[in-house]
């Protein structure tokens, strides 16, 4: 399958990487309005067609995928614009600065018969991806409480220097990969209570945020996450999880490690995450679930099936953000029928 990319930035990278990584598929051409980075990123994968908007892109177009590595207030346009080209669509999360515009840009891709899907790969990292499992197994039988936590003082402006320009930030940018977790892990949510702070002064959104989820399934689970967290040892990109269920206890920690109690017994995995060739760490389980989403995507539009984190299944998570932010504004709880 042939790839076109637009976005040529620090985690375009990434997707550049994993696409090489995978049997089958072959970028054929990349898009930027930035003419440096798009030259560079040409040169550094020995990618010759290179436009600098996605109208010429288009044109051009032959090959099967976009990817859309763009930041959000760009993704309404070139997701309708690769829709009105029959193109399938992988699109960074956010999908898009509103439910409506997302509700619109699902609506135009299932009008083609095409798939898109959202690059929302949290759930997809390799340590989460094996909590997940081990839930749905049944191990520790019916869940009824969990705890998403991200908590880190990494300097994530340095590569990303816009996320401290918005006057939202954690929940919007971090935080609606650890709902999506949640999401994962216990299904969709009915009520949303969120509060938000701000503790570094030279940005401009929330750094720091608490969110309880009331899930349709019956289970609670608090959402908490924070760039404002000092640790002697920084836990960057890590998720820590818990779960409580009527059989037992499961719990992804610090190091990767996750604990599973039931049965009287207590074993402990190491999960720590391969250091892909072309990655780095803190990053590399982020940069693995990279190449684990898009092969994921790939597996989905041969055997004709809808992605897990489908522009579809995206809204529900979408929804959260939303109705976090409502919540913390109001002081009250939310109902994610409200958005």
């Amino acid at each position: 399958m042939k790839v076109g990319v637009i976005g040529c930035g620090f985690f375009a990278q990434n997707h550049l990487h994993a696409w090489r990584d995978i049997d089958g598929v072959d970028v054929v051409a990349l898009c930027d309005s930035d003419k440096k980075s798009l030259f560079e990123t040409g040169k550094d994968f020995k990618i010759e067609r290179q436009f600098g908007d996605a109208a010429a892109l288009f044109d051009y177009g032959r090959f099967d995928i976009v990817d859309i590595a763009t930041t959000v207030p760009s993704h309404r346009f070139l997701v309708e614009m690769a829709a009105q080209n029959n193109k399938h669509i992988i699109c960074q999360k956010p999908f898009a600065e509103t439910i409506t515009d997302a509700r619109a840009m699902v609506g135009a891709v299932a009008a083609t018969g095409k798939t898109i899907m959202v690059h929302e790969n949290f759930r997809w990292q390799s340590a989460v991806r094996t909590v997940i499992e081990e839930l749905r197994k049944g191990t520790i039988g019916e869940p009824f409480f969990g705890r998403v936590s991200f908590r880190s003082g990494f300097d994530v402006f340095s590569g990303q220097p816009y996320l401290a320009e918005g006057e939202r930030f954690i929940i919007e940018d971090l935080g609606i990969h650890i709902l999506d977790i949640a999401r994962a892990l216990f299904g969709d949510v009915g009520r949303v209570s969120a509060t938000t702070r701000r503790i570094n002064p030279l940005i401009k959104g929330e750094d720091v945020a608490t969110i309880l989820l009331e899930h349709k399934g019956g289970v609670s689970c608090i959402v908490d996450c924070s760039y404002a967290t000092r640790r002697q040892v920084e836990s960057f990109p890590e998720s820590v999880i818990e779960v409580d269920g009527d059989k037992g206890t499961l719990s992804l920690d610090v190091g990767y490690k996750m604990t599973v109690q039931a049965d009287g017994k207590s074993e402990t995995r190491d999960l720590s995450p391969p250091v892909l060739p072309w990655a780095s760490k803190p990053w590399h389980n982020i940069q693995e679930s990279v190449r684990i989403i898009q092969q994921h995507f790939i597996q989905c539009l041969h055997e004709g099936r809808e992605p897990e984190t489908s522009g579809h299944d995206n809204l529900q998570t979408l929804s959260l953000v939303e109705a976090a932010y409502l919540s913390a504004s109001e002081h009250r709880t939310v109902e994610t029928a409200e958005i």
